[in-house]
């Protein structure tokens, strides 16, 4: 089995230092722009149903995709695999979704917060939201299948925003965090089933 890219001991406190210096970032860009990265944060029961029900449809992408033999979608999951199975693998369910939680919160807050209503205001809500998540997916350029499948998935969470008729962070920051989650535990499942797999070679 390949050798992880990063140590056990502190990849999970990098991870989350990672994903929180996003927060920062957003809030300089906000700063520069004049937008509140947290005005349109609103709990509700709407957020929180349409952020749990609207996870189902990328987890089921997820699951679709670990059975597909394609070249593309295959290195995806073995880079995946390789380099996230042997870090994850190691943490408890409360780790992971404190990680999904963190990637969920900050990456929403920039990229949906701050630069999708940014690019909104000069060039119009259409033009906002492909291009801030043509920059999403390009952030997530594992492979280039696997930034298209980002910015798709980006498109996906800046719609979602709207899904009660009225801007809600919350709604892509729920949907994020669980999809990570979810994400995380399939990840492990595979990963270690390819280890009892090796074992018994």
């Amino acid at each position: 089995m390949t050798k992880a890219l990063f140590k056990f001991d502190d990849f999970f406190i990098k991870a989350c230092y990672f994903e929180a210096s996003l927060i920062l970032v957003a809030m300089l860009l906000g700063w520069l722009a004049n937008i509140n990265p947290f005005v349109n944060i609103h709990l509700s029961k709407a957020s929180v149903f349409y952020g749990v029900i609207g996870t189902m449809p990328l987890f089921l992408m997820f699951l679709a995709l670990e059975r597909i033999e394609r070249h593309s979608v295959a290195q995806i999951r073995q880079f995946l695999l390789k380099t996230l199975g042997p870090c994850l693998q190691r943490y408890n369910w409360l780790n992971l979704f404190i990680l999904a939680a963190v990637a969920g919160i900050s990456e929403e807050i920039l990229f949906r917060g701050v630069i999708q209503p940014w690019l909104e205001l000069s060039w119009g809500a259409m033009v906002g939201l492909l291009v801030s998540n043509l920059l999403f997916g390009l952030v997530h350029s594992v492979t280039p299948l696997y930034s298209i499948l980002a910015a798709l998935v980006g498109v996906y969470l800046g719609l979602s925003m709207d899904f009660q008729g009225e801007r809600n962070l919350l709604t892509p920051i729920i949907i994020h965090t669980l999809y990570d989650f979810l994400a995380f535990l399939a990840l492990i499942r595979t990963y270690r089933s390819g280890l009892v797999t090796a074992s018994e070679n």
